[in-house]
């Protein structure tokens, strides 16, 4: 197996690129991680919020990643609501 074929674990924040927006959310590069797609699905997108526009640069936080896949799940920062 050649190249880098890390995942990001569980809790990591990072910056991430928006690659293609699609109705169900965004999916993202995760930098330093080339082999990873990340997607930040508007089931974790609070109401009233908006998907980012693709090539946009995000921040956000893995919640759920499945390391064989290097599939992961990403709540965005711009997501993070304060309870009140």
């Amino acid at each position: 197996m050649g190249g880098d074929r890390r995942c990001p674990a569980r809790g990591d924040p990072g910056h991430r690129e928006g690659l293609l927006r699609q109705p169900f959310g965004i999916f993202i590069r995760i930098e330093g991680v080339p082999d990873a797609v990340g997607l930040a699905e508007i089931t974790a997108m609070p109401l009233g919020m908006e998907l980012p526009a693709p090539r946009a640069s995000v921040t956000g936080v893995v919640y759920w990643l499945d390391a064989r896949n290097h599939q992961v799940r990403v709540r965005l920062d711009e997501w993070q609501v304060d309870d009140v």
